[in-house]
Formats: C-alpha cells, structure tokens, sequence
C-alpha cells in the first residue's frame, strides 16, 4: 500500500454509501438492474440460486440448507440481512464471512461503477455481494429478500433453481400494505416461471394469493402439509415426503418451529439437486445447524454471567412480530414452567401488544422495556411497558439491558429472555462477546 494511502475499510464505505439515495428504503429494481449492467451482470454468474422470500423463518431455513450442504461436501454462498454484529456477517462466499478489506474493494468498485446516480444502501451492497459470489467457487448460492420480495434486489435473478416462502404474517405494514393478502403478494413476487417453488406452512388467505400466483406462472409448488411435513420428538425429528419417511436428529435450532424450517430446507435441497442427499449429512447438518439470535442460549459472557452465576438461564432472540411471538411462547412452553423474565426493545413500527400477548401469562411479573441502541425508532421503554401492563403484566421501564439484568439478579433464579428486535439481539450479542 502508497504511503498516506487510507487503509481498506468497509465501514467507512459504507456510512458514505448511505448517503447515495434519501430513502433508506424504496422498493423497486431499476436502480440495482442498472448497476448490475455496469458491472458486467455478476448475478448471471453464481451457481444455482435458491431464493428465500417469507415473513419469519428464511434466516433459519437458510441455516439449514447450509449446513446440510456442506454436511454433504458442498460450498453454498449465503446473503442474509440485516446483520447483527458485523456488517461482513450478510456476505459469505463459500460459506465463509467475507474479510472487511475483501469487502471494503468490492463496495468501492460498485461505488465507481454508479456514480453518483441514486442508489439504496441495500441494493448497492447487494450488487457487492453477487460480484463476491461470482469470483469465489461454490456449488450453490442461497439468497434472503431484504424487504418483501417482488421489488426486492435480490429478485433481480431471472432463473433461480429454487424458490422458497417461508410462513407469511404481518410485518412491515408501512412498505407492503396493512393486509395479509398484499403482503403475500409481494412475497410470491419472487416465484418464477416453471420454476419449483417450496411453501412452508401458511394462513389460509396467503395461501390462496401464493397458489393463485403459482398457477399464472405454471411453477410448481411444493406445500407443507400435502408435499412434505415433518414431526418432531423428544430425541428426533421425521421428515415425510412422497419418497417416504426419514427419521433425523432434532434440529440443532430450538424450538417446535424448526421442525417445519428444517423441512422446508430438505424439501428445498431435494428439488435443487437430482440426485439423493446422503441420509447422514442431513443428519448432521439439521443437528449442527446454528443461526444467532433465534432462541440462541447466551452462556456466560460479560453481560450474562452474572446471571447465569446465579443460576439463570438466559436467552436471546429477534423475534419482533406476531407470529414471532406465538413461536417463542410455545417453545419456552416445552422445557417446563420455570419463571420467565422478559427484556424487550422494539421499534416504533411493530405492533408491541400482538407480539407481547402470547408471552403475557408466561412472565406476569417480570418485563423489562428498553430503548433500542443508535438512531433506530424505537418504542419509549415507558409506553411499551404500559403497553404490556394492558396485558396483565408487571412491567418496568430500565435504562439499560445491563440494566434490566441487574434488577433481574435481585430476583428468584428463573430464564431470561431478551427479545424484540435484530437490533437489539446484534447490541446484546456485541456486548456479551467483548471482553
């Protein structure tokens, strides 16, 4: 490197990158298409895609697929969003988390290739991600949508392999409309013609819009329930598809949700590749398989332990919408009735009450409200803790999860789980692991 040359970072880049568009959000596919054009289309040359749009689930599914697939002695590229610690998280070539200086270059050299014509911030490091894919071998690339799915950037691949919608619920009302049937419309915007697309477990009304969108297009789907399913157990987990029953390890992921995410991962690997998946990689892949800040036990970092010195268990997830909720009341369901004590930080967007009132009888005396940390809009600890006060709840506005942990020491011994937001799951995980 010249002498007085700045190092390579990507963090740099970045904030500068965020000032390329006003909006932080502005759903359409010209802008990125135009870019991809100046930088020689790197989206037409990544392995097989699978493409995963849905409301909760597609990071762990993705999770899954990788896992299996390496299990199985293949590379898969992975694009995930948002990232919780480090922004180098969302890019993995091979598997592997891109190298900050690797990333600083690629942004750079999509920053050259746009000028300064307006460009969102994800769709500008979208195009970072696919020029990283088509430069490092792999065998597959698993996508994740950003926001929705039809507008979205990474639905500029014409051709994927597979397509993939996790279950669809409300969330993100303020960019996909108030309704549960517009929502899955904009989800079944990344299905594809003739193209096999697996759905995952679904209300009856996005459903209809995701079959209704299928049949335009003659893909063919394969659903949860009619196509495949799975069960799970104390000790494992039975898969079921027309080639009959295969009975696995329960999933690494906790939670009696993971059983129909692992699936849909089978299900998704089975139609990527013509030829049968060693029974033991799927085994081993379901069973290894880890995805941070979904049920994920925190076990002694400097934010926990004092807690779990004491006796606690404590637990961290992003669930932040409705459905989110209903899922981690019924997995804190399954080990017992230990006392639960709840941490929440959400945004102002997300509707607080329908993702607290599944909780609500499960902690009764014991929530925590925060703010989120940095600029993020984040609901005032006070009006989310009388909003689950509404609930039946005893509720406490605390300046701090290090805050709330420490009135939580003063309590009987119990579980602790802090939840709400990505956001606030990346903060406490870059806490607990310093040191």
């Amino acid at each position: 490197m010249a002498q007085g040359t700045p190092p390579l970072n990507s963090d740099a880049v970045l904030a500068r990158l965020q000032r390329l568009h006003p909006k932080k959000i502005d759903l359409s596919l010209g802008r990125i298409r135009r870019l991809l054009g100046a930088l020689g289309h790197p989206e037409r040359d990544l392995p097989p895609v699978i493409h995963v749009a849905g409301t909760n689930g597609k990071g762990s599914v993705i999770a899954f697929i990788k896992a299996m697939a390496e299990a199985a002695g293949r590379k898969a590229h992975v694009y995930t969003s948002p990232h919780l610690v480090r922004f180098t998280e969302r890019i993995r070539p091979a598997g592997r988390e891109i190298g900050d200086r690797a990333l600083a270059r690629l942004l750079n050299e999509c920053e050259a290739a746009n000028g300064a014509r307006p460009i969102t911030f994800f769709e500008i490091t979208t195009a970072a991600a696919f020029l990283a894919f088509a430069r490092v071998k792999a065998d597959l690339t698993l996508l994740e949508t950003g926001l929705g799915g039809r507008l979205d950037a990474t639905n500029v691949i014409a051709r994927p392999k597979v397509t993939v919608i996790t279950p669809v619920s409300l969330d993100h009302q303020q960019f996909l409309g108030p309704r549960l049937a517009g929502i899955a419309g904009e989800k079944a915007g990344i299905l594809k013609r003739r193209v096999p697309a697996v759905i995952g477990p679904q209300h009856a009304i996005a459903a209809r819009v995701i079959n209704q969108r299928a049949e335009a297009l003659d893909a063919p789907l394969i659903r949860w329930g009619r196509d495949f399913r799975a069960e799970i157990g104390a000790r494992s987990l039975i898969f079921s598809d027309r080639d009959g029953d295969l009975t696995l390890p329960r999933p690494g992921l906790k939670g009696a949700h993971q059983a129909a995410n692992g699936a849909i991962a089978i299900a998704a690997l089975k139609a990527l590749w013509d030829r049968p998946i060693p029974t033991a990689a799927l085994a081993r892949g379901i069973a290894r398989a880890t995805w941070p800040a979904r049920l994920q036990r925190l076990t002694g970092g400097p934010l926990s332990a004092p807690l779990t010195a004491g006796g606690f268990e404590v637990w961290l997830d992003g669930g932040h919408n409705p459905a989110a909720g209903r899922a981690l009341a019924k997995a804190l369901t399954e080990d017992g009735a230990a006392p639960l004590y709840l941490v929440v930080g959400m945004t102002s967007a997300k509707r607080a009450g329908e993702f607290l009132k599944p909780l609500a009888a499960l902690a009764p005396k014991g929530l925590w409200a925060v703010a989120l940390p940095g600029d993020h809009e984040s609901f005032p600890p006070e009006r989310l803790a009388t909003r689950a006060r509404t609930l039946g709840m005893t509720a406490h506005g605390a300046a701090s999860v290090a805050a709330a942990l420490g009135a939580i020491a003063r309590r009987p011994p119990g579980r602790v789980l802090i939840t709400g937001s990505l956001y606030l799951a990346g903060a406490v995980l870059a806490e607990d692991q310093a040191g």
